[in-house]
Order: structure tokens, then sequence, then C-alpha cells
């Protein structure tokens, strides 16, 4: 063989070794950054469900918080109303049975408000109106009798 043709031999070999070792670095370097992208893909699926997960638990932790703090403003409402009352003290004959009267008075009204709107109301508007008087004299009901009743071992 010529050396000139050996030389053009190996210029040509090692220039085709050089392309195929190009592509297959390419090929190569192709399926890295497409692992890559779906490592990253995965990992902000991950976070984005993580940070789900948690935006879930401070939703739940604040409805906690807000019915914690309503049953507490229930309750010193309570205490409240209960230590108005029993401020007021004694007074006229007359002055104690209308405040021993106007409890019931006032239940038995909202009662009988709700039974005639019970009666007269339409179909539209019937549900919505009867469900309102309804709750309005059953939580008066409760409050003004099951609520404040008398305290045991309280003497009178």
């Amino acid at each position: 063989m010529d050396p000139i043709t050996g030389l053009a031999a190996s210029a040509a070999g090692g220039g085709l070794f050089g392309l195929i070792g190009t592509a297959l670095g390419r090929v190569a370097g192709y399926f890295e950054t497409r692992q890559r992208l779906q490592h990253e893909t995965e990992r902000w699926a991950h976070e984005t469900k993580l940070l789900e997960l948690q935006r879930h638990a401070r939703a739940e932790e604040t409805e906690g918080e807000l019915a914690l703090a309503e049953a507490s403003g229930r309750w010193a409402g309570l205490s409240a109303s209960m230590a108005a009352d029993a401020a007021i003290g004694e007074s006229y004959k007359w002055v104690s049975a209308v405040r021993g009267v106007t409890r019931p008075a006032l239940t038995l009204l909202l009662w009988l408000i709700a039974g005639l709107i019970w009666i007269g109301a339409d179909g539209a508007g019937r549900a919505s109106i009867i469900e309102t008087a309804t709750f309005a004299a059953t939580a008066a009901t409760l409050w003004w009798f099951g609520d404040r009743g008398p305290r045991r071992g309280s003497a009178g």
C-alpha cells in the first residue's frame, strides 16, 4: 500500500470514527436531557402535591381555630348574658312578674308567628320562610329556657 493511500485511509477512518463518536455522544446527551427533564417534571409534581397537602392542612387548622373561637364566643356571650341577668337584682313585684313572663310570651308569640307563616305562605317561598321561622322559634326556645335555666344548687 502506498503511504499516501494509507495516510488517506487513516484520516478517513479517524474522521469516520470521530463522526460516529460525536453522533453517539449526541444520542447519549439526548437521552440524558430527556431523563433530566423527566426527573424535573416528577420533582415539580411532587412539590405541587406537597404544597397542596400543606394548603389543605392549613385550611383545616384555620377551620378548627374558627370553630374554637366561635364556641368560645358563644360561651362568653352566655356568661355575660347570665351575669347581666343576675346583676339586675330584685325590684318591684310587678316588674319581676313582667320580666318572668317576657320569655314565655315572646316564645309563644314567635311560635304563633311561625305557625301563621306555615299556614299562609305560598309554594314558592314557603320552604325558606318556614325553615327560617322554625329556626328562630327553636333557637329562642332553647336559648331562653335551655341554656338560661336555673343553676343547680342555687336557692331559687
